[in-house]
């Protein structure tokens, strides 16, 4: 049994290595239908359900010094890429599209709730709003949200259920409905003459940046990261606090706003941001995982159930709007893997149309990543009200 805070840690980190060669080395055979942060966090849940570590004194303040001090520094860097200008480049009709998706996925939320609540734990509203943040960005905006509000470790293990299982059929989904473009274009006489035009420009825009990350990009990103969280850790306790609005919580927002200034700033075009904000989350996800135990997972099936409910409604509001605005197939099912998928799988779907309309499925996804954390935070608010 671990009870040094510092093996506590290095073990950790070397389990997240081990699974990110493995997902270097089989190129995507495996990972492709199980993320390696979702395996991370299993396998850490699994070695804290057999006592593989003890919450010592110092594995707890490990925990919450490392967790602590990384979460505002990962925001900012994640944001780093989501350049507000590039976004508005979108043109009115995609952006539509994008906060159409966000704005069922929080109608979703809200009516599932309401469907649910009856049968759910009392404070449940809090794991919906952690699988909110994912849904309306990624990962990052997850695990902000968590700190944010404070959410047991246990009951991350129901969010990182639900967006693994239904997140998986429904990019299948969406990938599925693919050859049906034409006719749901028809459906909703939709033009797509302005989309190939915007995903060349962004493509010619994306290969002029530089691909090599230097040691020294890599010091700053780091420094900047780290002072960022420092300054934001400083900042939050001169402002005011509430039950919903506590100082971890002012922290994430603050990271938030830094990051989302400064990506319009030379640091945008800075390598490397993307990849150090990646090995920060998966720190993070391990260092929850570790707090959690599958015997707490006895309301599975119903967090599953709620989870297709959510998406349902999702698909159901989304067509509507795409029929009274008449939006095509690939906006709408970009704009939703863009907010539910994030910037792992929206590119994907985005190649399935053809392969020149990538950097749109990036960028949506990116702009995800901005609304994600405020986004969940106000729908765990009104589930908190509910």
């Amino acid at each position: 049994m671990i009870t040094n805070g510092f093996s506590y840690l290095a073990f950790i980190l070397f389990f997240a290595g081990l699974v990110v060669l493995a997902e270097r080395h089989s190129k995507g055979k495996f990972f492709e239908y199980v993320p390696a942060v979702v395996l991370i966090y299993f396998v850490c849940m699994l070695f804290s359900t057999f006592g593989f570590w003890s919450k010592t004194d110092s594995v707890n303040a490990v925990y919450k010094g490392v967790k602590g001090n990384l979460l505002p520094a990962m925001i900012f860097l994640m944001l780093l890429r989501c350049d507000l200008r590039k976004i508005m480049k979108l043109g009115p009709k995609m952006l539509l599209g994008f906060f159409a998706a966000s704005t069922s996925i929080a109608f979703g939320f809200v009516v599932m709730y309401l469907l649910f609540k009856s049968n759910l734990p009392a404070d449940s509203w809090r794991a919906f709003a952690a699988l909110c943040g994912s849904w309306m960005g990624g990962t990052g905006n997850m695990v902000a949200i968590q700190g944010a509000l404070s959410i047991a470790d246990a009951d991350m293990g129901y969010t990182l259920l639900i967006d693994s299982i239904d997140y998986s059929i429904w990019v299948m989904v969406l990938l599925g409905m693919v050859p049906y473009a034409m006719k749901f274009n028809k459906w909703t006489k939709s033009d797509t003459s302005a989309i190939d035009q915007v995903g060349a420009e962004l493509s010619k825009h994306h290969e002029s940046l530089r691909k090599e990350t230097t040691f020294s990009d890599m010091i700053f990103l780091l420094g900047a990261a780290l002072a960022v969280s420092a300054v934001c850790h400083w900042a939050s306790g001169f402002l005011p606090k509430s039950a919903f609005m506590s100082g971890t919580t002012w922290t994430v927002l603050l990271a938030t706003v830094i990051g989302v200034l400064c990506a319009m700033t030379p640091m945008y075009g800075l390598p490397g941001a993307s990849q150090m904000a990646n090995t920060m989350l998966y720190m993070i996800v391990g260092l929850i995982a570790s707090r959690a135990n599958f015997a707490e997972l006895t309301e599975a099936p119903m967090y599953i159930l709620a989870g297709f409910v959510i998406l349902g409604i999702h698909a159901i509001t989304l067509a509507i709007i795409a029929k009274l605005f008449k939006l095509d197939l690939f906006t709408c099912g970009v704009a939703s893997l863009a907010n539910i998928g994030g910037v792992a799988s929206a590119p994907i779907l985005a190649a399935a149309y053809s392969d020149a309309l990538v950097p749109i499925g990036v960028l949506m996804a990116m702009m995800g990543y901005v609304v994600g954390t405020g986004g969940g935070l106000i729908v765990g608010k009104i589930l908190s009200i509910l």
